[in-house]
């Protein structure tokens, strides 16, 4: 099992920033993948960005490129989510995930992630 706690969270103006972190626990930090995902009121949960085990390599959703960037750090077992020109439409519960998967694999999908956290808010306001 793995445990996941997302932090960081909160209101921020149009063209702010936020950083969100996750802490992981229960299984070696190394041996997980790691990923964002986003919920907005009325939307489906979609995907953000995620990170390899090891290598860091990552992928962010074309949308979201240039904008948000996700680093993990395995000697402290957390994930970040670095957003910068926010805007309203990136308003959501935001969610960190992990994904028991090799080496340098940088999963996208819903369906890759075995475990979840609780999700945080993040709203912007125009």
């Amino acid at each position: 099992q793995v445990q996941l706690v997302e932090s960081g969270g909160g209101l921020v103006q149009a063209g702010g920033s936020l950083r969100l972190s996750c802490a992981a626990s229960g299984r070696t930090f190394s041996s997980i993948a790691m990923g964002w995902f986003r919920q907005a009121p009325g939307k489906e949960r979609e995907f953000v960005a995620a990170i390899s085990r090891i290598r860091g390599r990552t992928s962010v959703a074309d949308s979201l490129k240039g904008r948000f960037t996700i680093s993990r750090d395995n000697t402290k077992n957390t994930v970040a989510l670095q957003m910068s020109s926010l805007n309203p439409e990136d308003t959501a519960v935001y969610y960190c995930a992990a994904a028991q998967r090799d080496l340098f694999s940088v999963p996208v999908t819903i369906n890759d992630y075995d475990y979840w956290g609780q999700g945080t808010q993040v709203t912007v306001s125009s």
